[in-house]
């Protein structure tokens, strides 16, 4: 089977190699153009591209694929190498281009893609973060066969998965990972047997995880103390949740929510410092935080951020 791939961040290169180990035939890979990243703001290829070339494959980074938008020559080029590539399947992971119908009625058998949550459930750009965030118990990855909608399509394997109490976005997303690459080489080999049975999805229980914006990172003190925790490891390893103090906004990657009331103290007062953390009043219970971190630093126990930012009870962090 000739399948052409598409996808550019780390999410994608897993099932790219599992699928070059398994042996498919990948004449063409598809990513988006190198972006300017590290202190340096050099152009740096994506995983994806990474993956592709160490292995001798093909690979394209057209801007666009719509034939009449921005960038038609990127789109023509595009269909050029799709055309030449005479992929008998197409599959997508976290590409980040829309696909216009004319890549999707292009390869033989259709387009697959591989979507990191249980369909209908967090369509969209950033379904680990918001199920996090949302406080699912669980989660898992669809293969989906597209269509023109977004993430819309009949739905072809699901597996679930827990979400543990102490995963972040960074920890759940290794996991779907792997989860994803293993599955996209099974949905191939049942698909080369006529093995595929498309389910519609549900009309009930559709939601939208949408992009997770830099705005959100600063922590709204006046919600729940479990409601920013989950969020503190939803934002895990971006954006990041971000609490200020005077002139100086600092990152919290790890906290433990305490329900139990928070007294009289305001939200974002801090009530207590010791070994255990830094105790800060919410909207309902208040938060520990046990790992932080300056700009420019590095991430820190609560007890090492405590000796070069020296904090107080009755100090508090501004909204």
């Amino acid at each position: 089977m000739r399948v052409v791939f598409a996808g550019t961040p780390e999410f994608a290169r897993a099932a790219l190699e599992r699928l070059q180990a398994a042996g498919f035939n990948l004449p063409l890979v598809l990513t988006q153009p190198d972006r300017p990243a590290g202190r340096g703001m050099k152009l740096q290829p994506s995983p994806v591209k990474q993956f592709a070339q160490a292995q001798g494959i093909e690979v394209a980074q057209p801007r666009s694929l719509r034939l009449d938008g921005k960038f038609p020559e990127d789109a023509a080029a595009a269909r050029t190498a799709l055309e030449q590539a005479r992929p008998d399947m197409m599959v997508v992971a976290a590409y980040g281009l829309i696909l216009p119908q004319w890549v999707l009625d292009l390869p033989r058998l259709g387009c697959l893609n591989i979507h990191a949550s249980l369909l209908p459930r967090w369509r969209g750009a950033a379904p680990i973060h918001r199920a996090i965030e949302a406080g699912d118990a669980e989660t898992g990855v669809t293969i989906m066969q597209m269509d023109a909608g977004l993430d819309t399509g009949a739905m072809l394997l699901t597996q679930r998965i827990a979400i543990a109490a102490d995963d972040s976005t960074g920890t759940l997303h290794d996991k779907l990972a792997a989860l994803g690459a293993r599955m996209i080489v099974e949905a191939l080999e049942l698909s080369a047997c006529g093995g595929l049975r498309p389910v519609p999805q549900p009309a009930d229980g559709v939601t939208y995880a949408h992009k997770i914006e830099k705005a959100e990172a600063a922590i709204d003190w006046s919600q729940a103390a479990d409601a920013i925790e989950r969020r503190i490891r939803a934002f895990d390893p971006f954006p990041g949740a971000s609490a200020r103090r005077g002139d100086e906004t600092v990152k919290v990657w790890r906290a433990r929510a305490l329900m139990q009331g928070r007294g009289s103290a305001a939200p974002g007062t801090i009530v207590a410092v010791d070994e255990h953390g830094i105790g800060v009043a919410c909207g309902q219970g208040r938060l520990e935080i046990t790992e932080l971190q300056r700009a420019g630093g590095k991430r820190l126990t609560a007890s090492d951020f405590l000796r070069g930012f020296p904090l107080e009870p009755g100090m508090r962090f501004e909204a």
